[in-house]
């Protein structure tokens, strides 16, 4: 009862709309009737501005990580933490985050919030994996392409590194998750179409 306790709160936490409630904070009623229609940061930046899209991936960010550290913390039992409620509770905040119950079931792509999540699971596979958003986004200036590449990159890392099993198949789900949830962006890619980094939107 207490793991599932863990894993409910941290789907509640990582269903916290933060994009949603900054957009309403600095004057837009509903962040996902502008731009790309999505609630996570680099719509807020192409909407809003650099210092709203600044305090939405870090609140993204921060639920991730305490989603994991809140339910792993709930789903203990007299031994300890157990690893397989912090992996399923990352897993559960990428959920939330993607899927919200404040939101209709409807929500963002899931790459602050997981890696805010992961960062608690797989610190150490997150490092490479943010060098790699880095360098593709600088780059090229396409922030989905750089999140989908990241995302992948984290279970191999978690793999290579010998992280525990059940941090390496969190890191794979929530992989899977954020790369299926930017279907939209791969179609735009291949098709020429998908904004830069800063480039506004008219309509989702």
């Amino acid at each position: 009862m207490s793991a599932t306790i863990g894993i409910v709160a941290a789907y509640l936490i990582g269903a916290v709309p933060i994009g949603y409630l900054v957009g309403r904070a600095f004057g837009v009623a509903d962040i996902r009737r502008h731009g790309s229609g999505n609630i996570g940061a680099a719509n807020v930046l192409r909407t809003v501005g650099r210092l709203p899209a600044f305090v939405t991936l870090g609140g993204d960010i921060g639920k991730g990580y305490l989603a994991v550290v809140l339910g792993a913390a709930l789903g203990a039992g007299a031994s300890g933490a157990d690893p397989g409620v912090a992996a399923a509770s990352a897993g559960a905040a990428v959920l939330g985050n993607c899927w919200s119950v404040f939101l209709g079931f409807r929500g963002g792509k899931g790459v602050a919030t997981g890696l805010g999540a992961l960062l608690r699971i797989v610190p150490l596979a997150v490092v490479p994996a943010a060098v790699l958003w880095l360098v593709v986004t600088m780059s090229f200036r396409y922030v989905s392409l750089g999140s989908m590449l990241a995302a992948a990159c984290v279970p191999l890392g978690a793999l290579l590194l010998g992280a525990p099993r059940p941090f390496v198949l969190a890191a794979f789900a929530i992989a899977a998750i954020v790369i299926a949830r930017h279907h939209t962006n791969i179609a735009r890619l291949l098709g020429g179409h998908e904004p830069k980094l800063g480039q506004r939107r008219t309509s989702p």
